[in-house]
């Protein structure tokens, strides 16, 4: 049996991939995303992220979309207490920013939306640097005294402000950021490491990254004149123009074809063993997408894999 994972300085014990519930009502409909869902907690995973900004970025959509069908998707199976939720705050149409009135009414809609009584990991998505950090940690802390949020954690935020925020919920006493989601991936790498890094590194924070396969480009699909049917394909593809994008797929080709293995799970597994980092965030349109991503939880790559793949791209 895969052993789970203890988010940070939680008590969250997770699967080691998380579930990326970006695609649910969006390009993987509701059927496709109850199957998906199914198939990920038949395998073991209890780990599922969306946002209620999801997917407010499509025609149509006024976000909040993910995070009903993951609801429904929990009432229609009872499975609630087995599958850990993480969701965020912040970027809705409705509920922008983090002022505390708005933090604590978006927590109400995100519970309503997943018909649930608790979120188990709730984001700020993006940081509000017009609101003072002890702000938005003192609503964060009245939800978690509350039962209605069991842990925090942050994304998208600077260096000075995460460490900011952690230094004022150590002064204050205020519920403590355990966890920090930043995009990172072997075409990806600025993004994270360096300062932002270090201070998770130094505050015990448990990094899981999203954006780990860059929209699909690691997953090999993307080649120079091939066509894919994928609303991602620009932002995936904009790094077979770049020399580093070129190595990094030729040293994944070449540590697959040795290992047996997909591109996907090495490009997870070299996720997986970065320092900090806790768990990959990864998504699937339909089943089939799948083994690729749940293979990371009992892969792990050699230290020779893993110096290739690091050299190729730096």
């Amino acid at each position: 049996m895969t052993s789970l994972r203890r988010l940070g300085s939680s008590d969250l014990e997770v699967f080691p991939l998380a579930l990326g519930g970006n695609v649910f009502g969006w390009t993987a409909d509701r059927a496709d995303s109850f199957a998906v869902l199914d198939a990920y907690t038949a395998a073991g995973g209890n780990f599922v992220d969306t946002a209620d900004a999801y997917s407010a970025w499509a025609p149509g959509n006024g976000g909040g979309v993910s995070e009903t069908v993951i609801g429904e998707w929990l009432t229609a199976r009872g499975n609630r207490a087995d599958v850990l939720i993480a969701t965020k705050v912040g970027a809705h149409p409705s509920y922008k920013g983090l002022s505390p009135a708005n933090v604590k009414a978006a927590a109400e809609e995100s519970l309503r939306r997943l018909q649930t009584d608790h979120i188990d990991l709730y984001y700020t998505h993006y940081d509000d640097p017009s609101v003072p950090v002890e702000e938005i940690l003192g609503a964060l802390d009245e939800l978690v005294r509350s039962g209605k949020v069991r842990a925090i954690a942050a994304s998208n935020i600077s260096p000075e402000r995460l460490q900011e925020s952690l230094d004022a919920s150590d002064r204050e006493g205020l519920v403590r950021y355990v966890a920090l989601q930043a995009q990172y991936s072997l075409v990806s790498r600025d993004t994270y490491e360096g300062p932002l890094q270090d201070v998770a590194s130094r505050g015990g924070l448990a990094a899981v990254p999203y954006y780990g396969l860059a929209s699909g480009f690691l997953t090999g699909k993307y080649r120079a004149g091939a066509e894919v049917d994928s609303p991602r394909a620009g932002a995936a593809g904009k790094h077979l123009a770049s020399e580093r994008g070129q190595r990094v797929l030729t040293a994944l080709e070449e540590v697959a074809r040795e290992r047996g293995a997909e591109l996907a799970t090495v490009a997870l597994a070299w996720l997986a063993s970065r320092p900090t980092v806790a768990v990959p965030l990864a998504s699937a349109r339909t089943p089939s997408q799948l083994p690729a991503l749940l293979s990371v939880a009992d892969f792990t790559l050699t230290d020779t894999d893993l110096t290739k793949l690091t050299r190729a791209s730096e």
